[in-house]
């Protein structure tokens, strides 16, 4: 069976296609600038060399056409009818407390994508155009909405809860929510699997970190809780998002500057976090080049950065009362051995030595402890396409 993956942002659109059978990526691209002068889709095919189209494409209908006229074209598409395409898979960020898992698409669920608008404005507009854009496209494939909050939908209330009057919880839905959701779940599984524990007894601790970052712990795939809030903008600091702060920050910035609330919480999203400390980039790689030649600030960036996910790991073991494996994920996590070394320094009265040399390794799965380790530590490439057609594959064939 064959599964589209999509990921649409507001002028953006990525996807796999993925036969299910070995799981194999049959194809990927990129719609870039949907709705901007410049529009173009980059495709490569599995075995051939990558193909660009540069043309008009005025908006996510317009891309999915060109997607699925690209993926049937004798010369560089992987399949031979649209046909071959048996679901949808459909990254959705948010879905409030309305879903937990994956669901398939209909009028009721488009309905509750389109509520979250306001607690997801970048994404969720997005995420509802592909979907009606395949539905225009596709009529009668199944789409399949998997939703980035659904692992948060298992805290407790007492992790999901703000402690601000109970009301705002009831009238608005104002709690923690989390985020990266769709690659904390499929790593937590992937970590114990690699490592041979017990799926339903193993704490984790899963760091997903990149530009934008976060920290989870879980049991038997049970989220118990999860470092971002009710937006992505809460807990550890990030490329360019502060991360938590005192929340009085933002009322004595507008006093002291004459703003209004939403320029400093534009600050806080887009001119923060590694960024806003370093002044050199929101990238890691060059911010821990500006540390190495002696950069100050860069370095209190990093060693900030470190200290706040150290911190997360260590409130987490406290919540599950332990934790049996660690596992780095996304762009640093995966790639960075200096990043995951220096959090794992913190680590040491757990008992967790690293082995060098594995730590050192990019881009594969593997364990970077020590053998003597009390607690297994590993690198995991997060794959949320694969996820995401993994959850599509088991709803389609359940019905």
């Amino acid at each position: 069976m064959k599964i589209l993956v999509l990921n649409c942002g507001s002028s953006s659109l990525k996807y796999q296609l993925i036969d299910m059978d070995n799981e194999e990526v049959l194809a990927k691209g990129l719609c870039e600038r949907i709705g901007i002068d410049g529009s173009k889709l980059t495709h490569k095919a599995e075995g051939k060399d990558p193909y660009v189209v540069e043309t008009p494409l005025p908006d996510h209908e317009a891309a999915i056409k060109l997607v699925m006229n690209t993926l049937v074209d004798p010369e560089h598409g992987v399949i031979e009818s649209v046909d071959e395409i048996a679901a949808v898979g459909h990254r959705v960020v948010h879905g409030g407390q309305a879903y937990s898992s994956a669901t398939l698409v209909t009028p009721t669920v488009k309905k509750v994508i389109r509520d979250c608008f306001e607690l997801s404005p970048l994404h969720n507009p997005a995420n509802l155009m592909g979907i009606e854009a395949c539905e225009a496209a596709m009529p009668g494939v199944p789409n399949v909405a998997v939703f980035d909050t659904a692992f948060g939908q298992s805290m407790d209330e007492k992790a999901f809860i703000y402690a601000i009057p109970y009301d705002y919880y009831e009238k608005y839905g104002i709690r923690r929510y989390g985020f990266h959701g769709i690659s904390h779940s499929y790593v937590s599984k992937e970590a114990v699997r690699f490592a041979g524990l017990d799926y339903k007894t193993a704490k984790v601790i899963v760091c997903h970190l990149g530009n934008g970052a976060s920290v989870s712990a879980s049991i038997n795939g049970k989220c118990i809780d999860t470092s971002m809030g009710l937006t992505p903008l809460q807990g550890s600091i990030m490329g360019t998002r502060s991360g938590s702060i005192d929340p009085t920050i933002i009322q004595y910035i507008c006093h002291k500057e004459g703003r209004n609330v939403d320029y400093v919480m534009d600050i806080l999203n887009k001119q923060s976090g590694i960024l806003g400390i370093s002044g050199v980039s929101s990238d890691f790689r060059d911010v821990q080049a500006a540390q190495h030649e002696g950069n100050h600030r860069a370095d209190v960036a990093i060693q900030s950065f470190v200290y706040r996910i150290a911190k997360y790991i260590g409130s987490y073991i406290t919540a599950m009362n332990g934790v049996d494996i660690i596992a780095f994920t996304a762009g640093v996590g995966e790639n960075d051995g200096e990043i995951r070394k220096a959090v794992c320094d913190y680590l040491g009265y757990l008992g967790i030595t690293i082995d060098d040399e594995a730590n050192a390794m990019r881009g594969k799965e593997r364990i970077i402890s020590t053998p003597d380790s009390k607690v297994i530590v590993a690198a995991v490439p997060t794959n949320e396409e694969l996820a995401i057609a993994r959850q599509t594959l088991a709803l389609v064939t359940s019905r």
